[in-house]
């Protein structure tokens, strides 16, 4: 019996650093062994002790002494860590995004790709593309966060009863209908603008299936700081997500101001996943697995899902980049793996969360 409970006080204790800042030291040194082992793997591939090396000579700006180090700065620090860098970026940016939705919605089904926020960015970078100003720094991601933005207004207000642009008697069922319907409309004007852009066709292709082919260092630094802000804005209205989780009444109750905090978290989870669309194209269902898969051991608590769900959600991503880009004999468009993984996983969630609302 003394054995039995220490064994409990034991697998208590193990949790609690898993769900404490001991969890997500280790998550973060879970992620830079993840970057290490990416920058390793290849056509071309490296010792961990040369990575080091060609990292070091990347960070400091010295050329390697010899031609295998020069050859190893350039190829890792130049062609594989800013793919790298995007990729955990996006996936951190994606996963955080669906968990803020899903708390903010009540939906255990919402994320950016469900509710229909992916199609419209990349509607948005494929308005852009079209008229030929993707040259532009900036009018990519903004145009793709003004048609994420304004796809999420419609789908929440076709959801809504009263037409609100707010969560007020939204249902489940509804929000996800709204968010398939108007993402079937804009894959159809996505098909009109192919249909147009002629030479531009295969660039607009890109963004529906996904891809970190050809990301640069400007790409993983705009997309990591706007990935960083937005979870320090997500941290900072962490109890607010906590109390709208108890409904917006007792939120309100509580000192809420449930409106205001409401708009300004859907507008921020909005810009996140329109820049990572318009960085990396359509990657569909991160933000929907992820969050269910850490708040599994962190619990609902936002104070510790969101750091956790940022680190997992760049961990997974970058994973299965590098399985596309260094393990299959031919790459496939991340869109399209994570696509096929995480449909039976909707699959599924969607069916519990009927039987959940049935019983």
């Amino acid at each position: 019996m003394h054995t039995v409970t220490e064994q409990l006080k034991k697998s208590k204790t193990s949790l609690a650093f898993v769900k404490g800042s001991g969890g997500v030291l280790c998550l973060c040194a879970l992620l830079f062994g993840a970057v290490l082992l990416s920058a390793r793997m290849g056509f071309v591939e490296f010792s961990f002790g040369e990575v080091l090396t060609a990292l070091w000579h990347g960070a400091t700006g010295a050329e390697g002494q010899n031609l295998a180090a020069e050859t190893a700065r350039v190829m890792v620090w130049e062609v594989r860590l800013p793919r790298i860098l995007t990729a955990a970026a996006a996936g951190a940016g994606l996963a955080v995004a669906g968990a803020v939705y899903q708390n903010i919605l009540l939906n255990p089904l919402a994320d950016p790709y469900t509710l229909g926020v992916s199609s419209g960015a990349a509607f948005g970078a494929a308005v852009a593309l079209l008229f030929g100003m993707g040259k532009a720094v900036l009018s990519v991601p903004l145009f793709a966060f003004g048609g994420a933005i304004l796809t999420l207004f419609i789908v929440i207000a076709m959801a809504s009863p009263s037409g609100r642009l707010l969560r007020c008697g939204i249902d489940s069922s509804n929000l996800i209908l709204s968010g398939i319907m108007v993402s079937a409309i804009l894959s159809a004007g996505l098909s009109f603008m192919k249909y147009l852009a002629d030479e531009q066709v295969s660039v607009i292709i890109f963004w529906l299936m996904g891809s970190f082919a050809a990301a640069t260092w400007q790409d993983a630094i705009i997309l990591s700081g706007v990935t960083a802000a937005g979870f320090l804005l997500f941290l900072f209205y962490a109890r607010d997500l906590n109390l709208l989780a108890l409904g917006e009444k007792s939120a309100r109750s509580l000192g809420v101001d449930t409106s205001k905090t409401v708009f300004i978290l859907l507008v921020a989870a909005s810009l996140v996943a329109a820049v990572c669309v318009a960085v990396s194209g359509i990657i569909g269902f991160v933000g929907l697995l992820v969050p269910h898969m850490v708040r599994f051991v962190t619990g609902p608590d936002s104070r510790k899902l969101l750091p956790a769900t940022l680190i997992v959600g760049a961990i997974l991503l970058l994973f299965a980049d590098t399985v596309t880009r260094a393990v299959l004999p031919y790459e496939v468009p991340i869109g399209v793996l994570t696509a096929l993984i995480g449909g039976p996983v909707f699959c599924v969630i969607f069916r519990k969360s009927r039987m959940g609302g049935g019983a």
